[in-house]
């Protein structure tokens, strides 16, 4: 089969002002960025149009290094929506330059589903990510300034909770000193970088409703304490709106359009490892203004990506899903059941049904959130007949719906049998109203003991004297009412990413907690999960390169 890169470059892309026109977005509401890309003013929401259309989350079982393929699915999805005659838009985040250049080398899909142009959307793309980047890093360098130049009148902060962001990874950023050299250089402290997706600022885009939120929440960002005690804020500082400038453009969402031409907003990108995990809700409201199916995706696996949906994203917005599907492979699951990675491709029925804990586990959370569920399952070509009529058979079991999707090699085609069991899932048995894990005005211990507890399965959930202080300083702010975004590995339930499959009983710990002020939510750290990562051995950007005028090594 040709490479990803190879079904992009050859795919005939559709003017984005024509796919605009096909959903009913105005001409001349379309703000072109080259051909191919357009940003959508977010003005176009209709908020009765999205009452009516139907929202299908898309998320997966625990990841493994080995992949899940959930942007892959999502993708196919709305491509089977389309094909089985339906008006279907997928939204997605936008991927990140540190897994690209580190692990992943893309994340617009794969094979004939994918997000194009495919190059420009995991490179710079419209700008956003950098917008973000220089909001954030602008407010460090004046929060900097003030500092200094108000230090010979004694102003100063006691704790600077505020660090810097680059969207690259970077081990050697995490601790810093900055301000080294003469007087005039700086005050000298201790700083630091987190990854441009776990800057609050890419929080507060993708949960913004409109710009004069966006200015709100940033004016709310906590940056550290005077030596009173008292919060020292965005709004100190005076530069709200100069901040807002900067993020004018960014907070439209973008238009792109599938491998099949069909419409697609990619909008925002927050990891669901150490943030929210999901896209903007103005891009997945625009999609549901235009499209009776919108299909959008969480990162990482549900116990991550889709419990931050629905407590933060769904609960801040009052979007309601219609159907969550779980994406599960074979060798996914047979890593969950204690097979090796090199071993994962060979046929294991033992090994697979021992990893099916795993999906089981995550198939109970979903459900006490009041959703109907269904299994995808992405089929890879080692898989055999056996393995699958094995989780067939098993999901019939447990009463939710499967199919196998096949979008990956054979497009929308490929994704038809999933798409109809998706509408006849949302026309006979559509999800309940969504039930919270926890309640607004549950302390933050509470929720987080809900989430690690309830979804996790942990049997004990402890805490450092800082996340102590930390939470004894949020119910002194008044904002113990806010949602918690907890900070953990991808790879396990637990903190500890070498424990695979549907582990329980275990003691979960809190680092550290960071108050994400303007984002309006409480984000806990847990175990050693890093908001800077480091690359790998044999990172992705060895093998990027352009060769006679075309880019190779991204997917």
């Amino acid at each position: 089969m040709k490479t990803d890169i190879e079904i992009a470059r050859e795919t005939d892309l559709t003017k984005i002002k024509q796919v605009a026109e096909h959903i009913g977005i105005p001409l001349d509401e379309v703000e072109n960025y080259g051909r191919y890309i357009a940003k959508i003013p977010e003005n176009l929401i209709d908020d009765e149009k999205v009452k009516q259309s139907n929202l299908i989350l898309v998320t997966a079982i625990t990841a493994t290094k080995a992949g899940i393929g959930k942007t892959t699915v999502s993708i196919g999805l709305a491509l089977g929506l389309n094909k089985i005659g339906k008006n279907a838009i997928v939204a997605l985040r936008e991927p990140s330059l540190g897994p690209c250049f580190g692990m992943k080398g893309g994340a617009a899909g794969g094979g004939y589903a994918q997000v194009l142009p495919m190059e420009k959307i995991n490179l710079h793309f419209t700008g956003d990510f950098h917008a973000i980047t220089s909001a954030h890093n602008m407010i460090s360098a004046l929060l900097d300034n003030h500092l200094y130049q108000n230090q010979s009148k004694g102003f100063g902060l006691k704790e600077i909770l505020w660090k810097r962001v680059l969207d690259v990874n970077d081990r050697s950023l995490r601790s810093i000193v900055v301000g080294l050299g003469a007087k005039t250089d700086g005050i000298t402290q201790q700083s630091g970088f987190d990854i441009t997706p776990a800057s609050e600022i890419m929080a507060i885009l993708c949960l913004s409703k409109n710009l004069d939120d966006l200015r709100r929440r940033i004016e709310n960002i906590l940056l550290g304490f005077t030596y009173d005690g008292s919060p020292f804020t965005v709004k100190d500082l005076g530069v709200a709106g100069a901040i807002t400038v900067l993020l004018k453009d960014a907070i439209h969402p973008n238009l792109v359009q599938t491998t099949e031409n069909t419409a697609a907003f990619v909008h925002g990108g927050p990891f669901a490892n150490i943030a929210h995990g999901c896209n903007s809700i103005l891009a997945t409201k625009m999609a549901m203004t235009y499209g009776d199916y919108v299909v959008t995706e969480a990162g990482f696996g549900a116990d991550l990506g889709a419990e931050k949906f629905y407590n933060i994203k769904c609960r801040k917005s009052g979007l309601q899903p219609r159907l969550t599907v779980i994406v599960a492979t074979t060798q996914g699951l047979k890593m969950h059941g204690g097979v090796s990675l090199d071993s994962i491709k060979e046929p294991n029925l033992e090994g697979l049904r021992k990893g099916l804990r795993n999906l089981d586990k995550h198939v109970r959370n979903l459900r006490s959130f009041g959703q109907t569920v269904i299994v995808a399952f992405n089929r890879y070509a080692t898989d055999t007949d056996e393995e699958m009529e094995l989780l067939r058979q098993h999901c019939e079991k447990l009463e939710v719906g499967f199919a196998i999707n096949n979008a990956y090699s054979q497009g929308g085609d490929g994704a038809a049998e999933l798409a109809q069991l998706v509408v006849d899932t949302i026309e006979n048995k559509p999800s309940a109203p969504l039930r919270f894990t926890y309640k607004d005005e549950d302390s933050i211990k509470q929720k987080i003991e809900k989430v690690a507890v309830g979804i996790y399965g942990a049997c004990e959930v402890t805490y450092s004297n800082e996340a102590r202080k930390k939470m004894k300083l949020i119910e002194e702010m008044g904002i113990a009412h806010y949602p918690v975004c907890i900070a953990k590995t991808q790879y396990s339930f637990s903190a500890d990413p070498k424990l695979y499959g549907a582990v329980s009983d275990f003691e979960f710990h809190i680092k550290d907690m960071v108050i994400n002020n303007g984002a309006e939510m409480i984000v806990a750290i847990a175990g050693e999960i890093m908001r800077m990562p480091g690359l790998p051995k044999e990172p992705q950007a060895k093998y990027i390169d352009i060769v006679d005028g075309h880019i190779d090594g991204l997917s």
